[in-house]
């Protein structure tokens, strides 16, 4: 019996040539409309399925493959002599190799002013009906959702005569992951329509694959990047990478809390963000991005080293030439002009990334999720900034004007540290940080140390309430003026009197930021 191959496909990279290369191994062609076109025009014998079916395609072609005559053919099983007796009774023949790719879904609902009913229009359904038909049946049929996997089923058409179980096998699975990436992608789709902000019952996440790495964490973990399907221009997986070495695991991690700590910021002022293990060291503000950098560098000039630079400007040739000075991981920014390319390109290693949307806020509703053994807990992304109408002065001493800005920046910061967190800030910048402590008062110390004598006259936020007054004393030995936090602990007058003994300002948020 000759062997027959369904070829229907949305993407004809090397279908003719596939084609091609069947019909030398004496394969029966089938085809569909686009497809059909290609390979006739190609001067290739090709039949098309409505003439197996018996019937048009309709529904201005959104039927043509649902029919028995083809998914008989693609699901009898060859090993059961019912079912082969069964398809010879109705006139049905076997179907051995099957090449289908889908309707574009995924570029569809990414143009600009794309209509529902045009997304809606371009989700497949033939497609995947003969895709999963096949794979299921896939001890007796290979199929290809992939243009890369030609060569190997025709080489090994050529070789055996069939191909292989072991490749047929592997088929299968890729066309199972496809599909489900296809789906979840209109799911995903679907639920943004609907607005919807409850998290569903169940979650399908289209992800892809866009680079292997040479080791996560460490390097004895395996590791890979995967980017959220329609990922945001203003996020990581949308950075272009103009120079330097493949980023790490470690590089990725780190450069995405640099980018969204700089987020909080916006585009109002020129900022910098320098971040090393995932904790900002130092953040700067100034009137021009050179200013921002310095302020930022001079926040923590040891921690910087090695670490990761975000900044909400273009890079110039002053800026380029003080980043130069120090050995960083990564340098992300809008741009880079001639000039600063032609500074820092000198450098073989640092990796430059351009992103023009850095400074766009993160969408409400977008979520945050971290892998758990067995499970994945998600939330909403912390995306809530500080409502100043609803901050509580609670000493005797209000905060001034000076102080109440620093406030502000310190708070902003301390969002983006790991907890428990404590920053200490004035002039523009971070004087101390003090990250992911097991307790408050060892945070602030920490962040004391790292500020040396600029803790005098710095202003003070944390990420959760004081539990006890101690941090206020320390705060007071230390030279510290104001204080912001959330406030709600059950000692919150200890800490209160204690400000109002010292003479520091302290407002309340009435919010708190842990990130763990």
């Amino acid at each position: 019996m000759k062997k027959r191959a369904i070829l229907s496909v949305f993407d004809k990279t090397a279908v003719v040539d596939f084609a091609r290369g069947l019909l030398a191994l004496d394969f029966e062609l089938l085809s569909t409309g686009g497809t059909h076109r290609a390979l006739t025009e190609a001067g290739l014998p090709c039949t098309e399925v409505s003439d197996v079916t018996g019937f048009p395609e309709c529904l201005d072609g959104r039927v043509k493959t649902l029919h028995p005559a083809i998914h008989g053919g693609l699901l009898a099983m060859r090993s059961n002599p019912a079912h082969m007796e069964r398809i010879a009774e109705l006139g049905i023949e076997p179907i051995n190799v099957v090449a289908v790719n889908l309707y574009p879904f995924a570029a569809t609902i990414q143009k600009p002013g794309v209509s529902l009913e045009e997304c809606i229009e371009n989700i497949d359904i033939g497609g995947p009906t003969m895709l999963r038909a096949a794979a299921k049946n896939w001890q007796d049929v290979a199929v290809i959702v992939n243009p890369a996997d030609y060569p190997t089923v025709l080489e090994e058409l050529k070789a055996w005569g069939e191909v292989t179980r072991e490749t047929k096998f592997e088929l299968c699975g890729k066309v199972f992951a496809h599909t489900a990436h296809y789906d979840a992608l209109i799911n995903n789709y679907l639920r943004s329509q609907r607005w919807e902000t409850d998290l569903p019952e169940t979650l399908a996440l289209p992800y892809e694959r866009v680079q292997s790495m040479r080791y996560g964490e460490n390097p004895h973990q395996a590791a890979a990047f995967y980017k959220e399907a329609n990922a945001l221009p203003n996020t990581l997986p949308t950075a272009r990478q103009i120079h330097g070495k493949e980023l790490s695991y470690n590089n990725i991690n780190d450069a995405n809390g640099a980018i969204d700590c700089l987020k909080e910021f916006g585009a109002a002022e020129p900022t910098a963000v320098a971040v090393k293990h995932a904790n900002p060291c130092g953040v700067g503000v100034g009137g021009t991005i050179l200013a921002a950098y310095l302020n930022a560098y001079n926040a923590d000039p040891v921690s910087i080293f090695g670490g990761i630079v975000a900044l909400n400007r273009a890079v110039d040739s002053e800026t380029a030439a003080e980043l130069a000075k120090t050995f960083l991981e990564i340098i992300i920014a809008p741009s880079f002009d001639a000039d600063a390319l032609e500074i820092l390109t000198k450098k073989p290693n640092i990796r430059l990334l351009e992103l023009p949307a850095i400074a766009e806020p993160n969408p409400k509703g977008a979520w945050d999720m971290k892998r758990v053994a067995g499970g994945l807990l998600v939330q909403e992304l912390d995306t809530a900034g500080l409502d100043e109408s609803k901050l509580v002065c609670v000493t005797e001493r209000a905060p001034t004007a000076e102080e109440k800005a620093q406030l502000l920046f310190a708070w902003k910061v301390v969002k983006h540290t790991k907890s428990n967190a404590i920053v200490l800030a004035k002039g523009q910048r971070t004087t101390g940080v003090g990250p992911g402590q097991t307790n408050r008062i060892t945070a602030l110390e920490l962040a004391i140390r790292y500020a040396g004598e600029d803790a005098a006259g710095s202003v003070l936020a944390s990420d959760a309430f004081f539990p006890f007054d101690d941090c206020v004393q320390a705060a007071q030995k230390a030279g510290i003026t104001a204080i912001i936090q959330p406030g709600g602990s059950i000692r919150d007058a200890d800490s209160i009197a204690k400000c109002n003994k010292a003479g520091i300002a302290m407002l309340f948020t009435g919010i708190r930021h842990f990130k763990h």
